[in-house]
């Protein structure tokens, strides 16, 4: 018997939603027992946000949903309808990294990038809510975050150095 893994037909794409996607209007029809990660890698190609355990144990899946961090892999679609979701693609504005992206890149804070995503759209949430987060917050933040390479010094040290890049935007 094979393993094969078969897409739902045309017939089966029942579900439909619209919503705000990384700052465009969306609207996307799927099977409607997908989750948000699969409708977004699947039916939207926007491969950034990441399959991981699938069990909501490691991250590597958030994204923001009406600004708070969500693990897409726990979350159907369905329950997206006319809501405002941002994942890594939406990070970047007018051809500009966010300063999160950027700090990541220059500290090394990313070594393989598969929980990459995850983390800055997280470290994103908690800056938008706190613009000078401590060590122990930003490592509180990140709990639910996983990374297996870089033992997160290097994550924590570029999220305190994105503070004070977008400290130095606005004053500057």
């Amino acid at each position: 018997m094979s393993d094969l893994i078969t897409l739902p037909t045309e017939s089966q794409k029942t579900a439909h939603i619209r919503l705000t996607l990384n700052g465009e209007e969306t609207e996307v029809h799927f099977a409607p027992y997908k989750t948000l990660l699969e409708v977004l890698r699947e039916d939207l190609g926007h491969t950034g946000t990441k399959h991981g355990c699938e069990l909501g144990e490691c991250g590597a899946c958030a994204v923001l949903v009406q600004g708070k961090p969500v693990l897409s892999c726990l979350l159907l679609a369905m329950e997206c309808d006319r809501k405002n979701v941002l994942t890594v693609e939406g990070l970047s504005a007018d051809g500009k990294l966010h300063p999160l992206q950027d700090a990541f890149a220059d500290l090394g804070a990313a070594q393989c990038g598969y929980c990459t995503p995850g983390i800055l759209v997280t470290a994103k949430a908690l800056l938008d809510e706190n613009a000078h987060p401590t060590r122990d917050q930003i490592r509180e933040a990140l709990s639910g975050n996983l990374c297996r390479c870089t033992g997160y010094q290097q994550i924590f040290e570029a999220v305190e150095a994105a503070v004070m890049r977008i400290a130095s935007e606005k004053n500057g």
